[in-house]
């Protein structure tokens, strides 16, 4: 399932690029860095979820259900899942740490005469106020954001400052079994549920090719004023309710 990585000719110890081949033929080239933090990398979460983006089942009919919607990815990393996303016509911005913004600007001059929407760089700290964030976006992306047992809360709280009841929130992450991750991912749920409804996306609706067992896509919604139809505040061309409409339901087991 593995995207093909080429080695920096300057440096191939310390980077390489992983290229991510689109349906239409032509080719994301995205740098890593072969040491560092967890955002350094293009983790198969992100191939997954670029790849799904792709598929007929999101895309929709007509035009790409992303064209000309606003975006923004949490935890961006290298950018892979927002500079997919400003390929199919949406606009992006992609959001990380300070420290990973030469990166992200990097991946996306690389990539920026695929875009056919647009993409840009932010810095977004998750628990902090929001600022330079105007309104809320349509689509929020997320892939292998759950990791640390410290930043969930921040993780969420940032998600309900910055989502709106419209946004389609698209989650991504690959299920470990080693160490504290179970009890990680199983409160992650827990707080989730507080605040938002999802529920999974089965595994025979991702990429034919990109798709693993344990790399799961998860939609989620802010839950809205009690008594109020979920769908009633979606608009019939939101991508949410016209590809999927039975989700929105909770589902996801925290056993």
């Amino acid at each position: 399932m593995a995207a093909t990585p080429e080695s920096s000719l300057e440096d191939p110890l310390r980077s390489f690029v992983r290229v991510l081949e689109k349906r239409d033929g032509t080719v994301l080239r995205l740098q890593q860095y072969g040491s560092g933090g967890v955002g350094c990398v293009v983790w198969d979460a992100a191939i997954v979820l670029s790849k799904y983006l792709e598929t007929p089942e999101f895309s929709g009919d007509g035009a790409h259900a992303l064209s000309r919607r606003s975006v923004l990815e949490l935890g961006s990393g290298t950018g892979a899942v927002g500079l997919m996303a400003a390929t199919l016509g949406a606009d992006v911005v992609v959001t990380d740490l300070e420290e990973l913004q030469d990166l992200l600007k990097m991946n996306i001059n690389m990539n920026k005469h695929l875009v056919t929407g647009s993409v840009q760089a932010k810095v977004l700290k998750w628990g902090e106020e929001i600022e330079g964030f105007p309104s809320p976006p349509d689509y929020i992306l997320m892939a292998d954001c759950i990791y640390y047992e410290e930043s969930l809360e921040p993780l969420l709280k940032t998600l309900k400052d910055i989502s709106g009841f419209e946004t389609c929130i698209i989650c991504c992450y690959e299920q470990r079994t080693m160490g504290k991750n179970p009890e990680i991912e199983k409160k992650y749920f827990e707080l989730l549920q507080l605040d938002f409804d999802f529920e999974e996306i089965p595994l025979e609706k991702h990429d034919e090719e990109y798709r693993s067992e344990d790399i799961h896509i998860i939609y989620i919604r802010k839950k809205n004023l009690p008594e109020v139809s979920l769908y009633a505040t979606l608009p019939k061309s939101h991508s949410c309710l016209t590809s999927f409409p039975f989700l929105f339901g909770y589902s996801h087991s925290l056993s």
